[in-house]
């Protein structure tokens, strides 16, 4: 799926031109990520998660200030980065909870940690994602067959993709302005607008990679430089085509099948995949996946929650219900 992912980029590169750069940078983040998250979540179950949920609360500290340009609006905070960096940490620490012998102590302290952070830095969306990760995961317990919670994530993020194009079209009732202007503002929604009429202008090939900015009247009228419209879905379908969404939309439901079909405890492998569902409503309505941070974080969650621990005593839940050891 991203090797599909980097070549259609090319080829919508080649024939309307554009910048396949920044989504071949995205595809690199997002594989080198997952392979690293499959050896360190072999070597070190329980470190591995913890230390990447310390970096990326990290990271969410420092991009108000190394992200050039104005912040966005509220609830997203800066451009839903730091929103979409505190959900995939609130994630990994929790599944290094889970993986850890002695789970409570470590889930009180991810959850004060990270919600403080969310709550310093003023991103709604990264506090609401941090609780309600940190309150799932604590039921994810009580799951005992996984294919149903992964289908819902799967519907979940649907439908508010469903919602966010709708918005775009015109298609809400009521107007959008009553719907969605007062959380994002009148801009955003605009820039939406835009990237809709140029998916029903090219439908099939996009208009290439990267010229949303130059192509958007929105953008080029904007006082400050703005060249995405701050949803990933609307990008990907208006710079390469509903091919380009279908391939990424292709990569989420393969991490949801790896997820699956992962042999580490059902706990774990839920609470990675809402995390990457937060992730994901997120970016419908922001550009976190514009940030390789996130890209690299999202694959190497994903790839820790899939590896399988050469520790005795990590062996697994099987999607069936079975337990073993790893192999």
């Amino acid at each position: 799926m991203l090797g599909g992912c980097a070549a259609w980029s090319l080829i919508t590169a080649a024939a309307h031109g554009g910048r396949p750069e920044g989504v071949l940078l995205a595809v690199l983040a997002v594989a080198a990520g997952y392979s690293s998250g499959r050896i360190l979540g072999a070597l070190l179950p329980v470190t591995a998660p913890a230390v990447g949920a310390l970096c990326g609360v990290g990271f969410a500290v420092a991009a108000p200030y190394a992200t050039p340009g104005p912040p966005s609006p509220a609830p997203l905070g800066s451009t839903g980065a730091i929103a979409a960096l505190l959900a995939l940490s609130s994630g990994a620490a929790c599944c290094a909870a889970w993986a850890a012998r002695d789970p409570a102590p470590r889930f009180a302290l991810s959850v004060v940690g990270i919600a403080g952070v969310a709550v310093a830095l003023g991103s709604t969306a990264g506090l609401t994602a941090s609780i309600g990760l940190l309150l799932y995961s604590l039921a994810a317990d009580r799951t005992h067959h996984r294919a149903g919670v992964l289908a819902a994530f799967a519907l979940v993020v649907t439908a508010v993709t469903a919602a966010t194009w709708a918005m775009a079209g015109n298609m809400t009732p009521g107007g959008p302005s009553a719907v969605v202007e007062a959380p994002f503002g009148g801009h955003r929604v605009q820039l939406w607008h835009d990237a809709f009429t140029l998916v029903r202008e090219h439908p099939v090939l996009g208009a290439g990679p990267g010229r949303f900015g130059e192509l958007s009247p929105v953008s080029a009228q904007s006082l400050l430089p703005d060249d995405k419209p701050h949803s990933a879905s609307l990008q990907q379908a208006a710079e390469q085509g509903l091919i380009g969404l279908a391939l990424l939309a292709g990569v989420y439901c393969w991490f949801l099948h790896a997820l699956w079909r992962a042999r580490r405890p059902t706990p774990i492998a839920l609470t990675a995949g809402a995390a990457l569902t937060a992730l994901a409503v997120i970016a419908s309505t922001g550009d976190a996946l514009s940030f390789t941070t996130v890209t690299a974080g999202a694959g190497l969650l994903a790839g820790i929650a899939t590896a399988r621990p050469l520790r005795d005593g990590e062996g697994a839940a099987r999607p069936d219900g079975k337990s073993g050891s790893p192999q």
